[in-house]
């Protein structure tokens, strides 16, 4: 996932908490942590730093964290991730799922340093995969969406046409139009993680074309800020937004790397670290979702947790046929499912998504 300029930071990463005596720091472990937005972005990024903080509440004095943020993806961040590695880093998470290719090229470069890759797919001996079904959490706020729109139009602030963003806008769409057959979503494509100029921009045309829920993969409060002045509903992307849009936001969904970050780096320490792969999802609350808003009448607050509780226990699973693609043909078959292959290569709108799906990204 995510991209921005890196500012002049390629030199050295920025490291938390300030400068350690010579004499302590041979004692410590360094963890390093590269993201692709600014850490005050209160989206995707504040959330990934959220959870470098609590490894340092772990683990105290046996650690040292380090950071750059707002890394472009490409040949800055193998940059970035290469003097990490060099500066003898044992653990590094690469969060972005554009810092791919360039994290698997430096760990063949420096085997004896662990990488961790946030929503990516490819893996070697020292390299680990990781992600969020942030789609679970998405169909549990479609539900919501479906039932609060008047106009029956939900718009949808889109990053990059990836799969995971595509299969987040199916998943909302397939659960609001389970409870209201009605509902259409408009998707307007930023090509961008973090810039609250073109996020904002982007849930203004969404309004103005009828949209009176504005729900978001891009990682700025500035969509939920629009929602909140122009007296529509919102959602909050990656961390509970609620202070930026009180009265607009519906509710939020929750990246939690806390535990995971605590886990692997534990693993590192203990010799135990392996490469895997780890999707996790409501179940193990690596998606949560914020409160919600006091003005959801309860028996559509009913509905959401039914979803939630469902997907859980394993009871409701998102992409249950039958399901139709945008033209009509019936992709999943009345009493099947996607299994984990076909969600990971999502590139199709379900029926409701109006416009065509970018390509070639």
């Amino acid at each position: 996932m995510k991209l921005k300029n890196i500012a002049g930071l390629l030199g050295a990463a920025v490291v938390a908490g300030g400068m350690l005596a010579s004499g302590a720091a041979s004692a410590q472990e360094k963890i390093g942590f590269v993201y692709v937005g600014p850490i005050g972005d209160h989206g995707w990024t504040y959330r990934h730093d959220i959870g470098r903080l609590a490894v340092e509440k772990a683990f105290g004095d046996k650690v040292k964290t380090t950071y750059v943020e707002s890394v472009k993806e490409g040949a800055d961040s193998e940059r970035v991730i290469r003097k990490m590695a060099a500066d003898g880093h044992k653990v590094i998470f690469t969060t972005s799922f554009g810092f791919m290719n360039p994290t698997v090229k430096v760990a063949k470069q420096f085997p004896k340093s662990m990488f961790e890759h946030a929503t990516g797919y490819k893996r070697v001996d020292n390299v680990s995969t990781y992600a969020a079904r942030f789609y679970e959490g998405r169909y549990v706020i479609g539900k919501i969406a479906g039932k609060m729109t008047k106009t029956n139009v939900i718009g949808y602030v889109g990053s990059f046409p990836i799969p995971e963003v595509v299969r987040g806008i199916n998943a909302t769409t397939l659960a609001a139009r389970s409870v209201n057959p009605d509902v259409q979503v408009k998707v307007a494509w930023v090509n961008t993680w973090y810039d609250p100029g073109k996020e904002g921009d982007a849930a203004k045309a969404l309004i103005d074309q009828g949209a009176d829920i504005i729900l978001q993969h891009t990682d700025s409060p500035a969509p939920l800020q629009v929602a909140e002045s122009r007296g529509v509903w919102g959602v909050g992307q990656a961390s509970d937004m609620s202070k930026f849009a009180a009265k607009a936001q519906l509710t939020a969904i929750i990246d939690n790397w806390d535990k995971y970050y605590v886990d692997r780096v534990k693993a590192a320490l203990d010799g135990t670290w392996k490469s895997e792969d780890t999707w996790g999802g409501l179940d193990s609350k690596m998606v949560e979702i914020a409160p919600y808003n006091d003005a959801i009448p309860a028996d559509v607050v009913a509905l959401a947790e039914e979803a939630h509780k469902g997907i859980i226990d394993g009871s409701i699973k998102p992409f249950a046929g039958p399901i139709k693609a945008q033209d009509g043909t019936v992709k999943v078959k009345e009493g099947e499912a996607l299994d984990d292959g076909a969600l990971l290569g999502m590139d199709w709108y379900v029926e409701g998504v109006q416009g065509k799906l970018p390509k070639g990204n």
